[in-house]
């Protein structure tokens, strides 16, 4: 501790300033991008209940004819609701967990490509859930539809 204080009473005042913000800055990034590829949860285990996705035996209901819901009737597009992302591919639609099997981000359709993908590390998936590309290492948990006049529900 004698060692330390006399090294800090032999810098100046710029260097004892420079030093505390480097350390600062490090102790302020280096959490964040720990975290950043850490898993929110555990999205490969169909136990889990994953960032507030709905219990198994129950079901969501949309109403196509909301205005919130309306952009579901277009071919091509897509919704997430919680944590569940629903595709229109014309004529039949398709609910899929919006948790990439890899590391938990939220992944999104492309309707370009024809495919969803995860943001965070490359992950690609078929409209049918499996792995097109990894390091996703397995598909993602695909939920039935059915349609009853405007009403999309999704059994979980």
């Amino acid at each position: 501790m004698k060692h330390l204080a006399l090294n800090l009473y032999r810098m100046n005042r710029r260097e004892v300033v420079q030093k505390f913000l480097l350390g600062g800055t490090v102790l302020a990034i280096v959490p964040s991008v720990l975290e950043s590829c850490s898993k929110e949860s555990d999205a490969s285990n169909p136990g889990t209940n994953p960032g507030g996705t709905p219990p198994a035996g129950s079901k969501i209901d949309l109403d196509l004819s909301a205005a919130e819901n309306s952009a579901l009737n277009t071919t091509g597009s897509s919704k997430i609701v919680s944590n569940i992302l629903i595709i229109n591919l014309g004529g039949t639609f398709v609910a899929l967990s919006s948790i990439c099997t890899h590391e938990g981000c939220t992944v999104g359709y492309n309707k370009t490509a024809g495919d969803i993908e995860c943001p965070c590390h490359g992950s690609v998936y078929s409209t049918s859930g499996s792995v097109i590309n990894g390091p996703a290492p397995s598909a993602l948990r695909k939920y039935p539809v059915t349609v009853t006049g405007t009403v999309l529900s999704v059994a979980l």
